[in-house]
């Protein structure tokens, strides 16, 4: 049977809030097309995960591009910088971190726009949040609505007045307990989610970078136990 759902083009890394998008995306009848980026991060973790959670979901398709930012550096994700540990929430919120990855979801959205004008889609999905968030810039609602201008003076839909390509992100004001309250609601499996910025060869979490202490904090409120290993916890996978 011919599909007649509406395709979109959702960003994928594999953790909790672009899993949730990609859920919420798909309850709201998008075919998804889901894109995740190989471009020189520490670990292959969360390229894995992306595979999981885009089989878990059966998406239309799923890319994964790869390019290497490590030419650059300038970010503990893509040099050799040390992950900052056992930061405080004020701290998190002080200044812009050494985890922050200039200009990424910029080039992100870049190859995402791309895709969505070769495949005639007009929906975006990126799981950007300006509340439990460690300082990045382009995570904020202002920097969607530049892009969100960009995307309507640089595409061929824009320009030919045809539907406009929308920027979704329905995550942007939830905080983290409210996304996984929204995600468990919808039967996402987050034991297949990668956060940590500094796993263990074996895959357990550190517990202690802020992707870590953000995702406790929000299981913690949302009453929920989370369900991925953490390093030097008794905590099984279930």
């Amino acid at each position: 049977m011919h599909n007649t759902k509406p395709s979109a083009v959702v960003l994928l890394s594999g953790g909790i809030d672009s899993t949730t998008t990609l859920a919420l995306a798909q309850r709201d009848g998008f075919a998804v097309y889901a894109l995740t980026f190989r471009y020189g991060q520490r670990h292959e973790q969360e390229i894995e995960a992306a595979r999981r959670i885009a089989r878990a979901f059966q998406v239309a398709a799923h890319e994964i591009v790869e390019f290497d930012l490590r030419r650059f550096g300038g970010s503990a994700l893509t040099a050799d910088v040390a992950v900052p540990k056992d930061r405080t929430a004020s701290e998190m919120g002080a200044d812009i971190p050494v985890t922050y990855v200039p200009a990424r979801n910029t080039i992100f959205l870049s190859f995402a726009l791309a895709w969505a004008e070769t495949l005639g889609a007009y929906d975006i999905f990126i799981g950007v949040n300006a509340l439990d968030y460690s300082g990045y810039p382009d995570c904020r609602p202002e920097y969607i609505a530049a892009f969100q201008q960009l995307a309507d003076l640089a595409t061929r839909a824009g320009v030919e007045g045809r539907k406009r390509l929308q920027i979704h992100t329905p995550l942007i004001q939830l905080p983290k307990k409210d996304i996984i309250a929204t995600g468990l609601s919808l039967g996402v499996d987050y034991r297949l989610t990668v956060s940590c910025y500094d796993p263990a060869e074996g895959g357990a979490a550190c517990g202690r970078c802020d992707a870590c202490l953000l995702r406790l904090k929000g299981f913690a409120e949302a009453g929920r136990e989370d369900p991925i290993r953490y390093q030097g916890m008794e905590k099984a996978a279930r």
